[in-house]
């Protein structure tokens, strides 16, 4: 019954013009930052700790424009419901695309890197570019709430990419490449590991910060290709995400080497347009202030 009316929402949802769905999101903003506080201590000190030369006058700039973009995500999230694929190729613009199809075309699977950054959850729409005889798969964390599990699975899972729990990620690596699967899987690969789990570490804004490293992991053992995806904000409600190799011979670099290479990237992203990294995550719980 929940579910069902969740549904209901996001379809009463998806009429509301975009113009106007931006004049509603100004207004949850003020809600969310002024009167909700929404995570504002969190927010702050994560930006504080992460550019320790900036200003007060700055961070306040920067947290008020991260708020009006976390807003605007939400409400973009909403319209994934019921989007058409012409509509989001026209706002999800994938870059450089053609490189990851003749990998395909060669018969090599590809992993794709990319973080809480710009609106990954229309990354999923990746596939509508995509070659089609490759398998598309996206790496997901389970929410605890059941209702809202199988609504964003519905949602995720729309624009051809399968879902796949992140503890059941080397288990459906596997059977794909059992079966001579070609396959195209996106990581989210800068969440924060539990503390038992945290065992590397790397210098990541202004941090001694563990990282996962399962992502490396697959790639080298199963001899994908490795890219990251820089996800642009172009104006409210229009995005391209540009594929950028990592390296050509991913296998072959030292241990680690790979999941450096791919932090310095999404370091340099968030340096140039800090508003669209997910602050209000304690991504640094674990981590040293340097």
């Amino acid at each position: 019954m929940i579910y069902h009316l969740l549904r209901l929402f996001l379809k009463l949802f998806s009429f509301i013009p975009w113009r106007l769905m931006y004049v509603m999101s100004d207004g949850l903003y003020y809600i969310v930052y002024y009167v909700a506080g929404y995570r504002r201590k969190i927010v702050r000190r994560n930006l504080v700790e992460s550019f320790p030369m900036k200003s007060e006058q700055e961070i306040k700039r920067i947290e008020k424009k991260f708020y009006h973009f976390f807003v605007d995500m939400i409400f973009e999230s909403c319209k994934l419901a019921f989007m058409s694929q012409r509509e989001m190729k026209q706002r999800m613009k994938f870059i450089n695309v053609e490189e990851v199809n003749a990998m395909i075309r060669q018969g090599r699977s590809n992993a794709i890197y990319l973080g809480h950054y710009g609106n990954w959850e229309w990354v999923s729409s990746m596939p509508l570019w995509l070659d089609k005889r490759m398998t598309g798969a996206q790496i997901y964390h389970k929410l605890s709430n059941k209702h809202m599990d199988r609504l964003m699975l519905g949602i995720r899972e729309r624009m051809g990419a399968a879902c796949v729990e992140m503890h059941k990620t080397a288990r459906y690596v596997t059977e794909l490449m059992a079966e001579h699967k070609v396959c195209v899987i996106g990581f989210i690969a800068d969440q924060s590991p539990r503390k038992k789990d945290s065992r590397h570490f790397l210098h990541f804004l202004n941090h001694n910060t563990p990282v996962l490293t399962g992502t490396e992991k697959i790639i080298k053992h199963y001899g994908f290709e490795a890219w990251y995806l820089d996800v642009r904000r172009v104006k409210r409600g229009y995005y391209e995400a540009e594929f950028v190799r990592l390296h050509e011979m991913p296998h072959a670099l030292p241990d680690f080497e790979l999941t450096a290479i791919y932090y310095q990237m999404l370091e340099k992203c968030i340096k140039e347009h800090p508003e669209l990294y997910l602050w209000s995550h304690k991504r640094f719980r674990h981590a040293e202030k340097l």
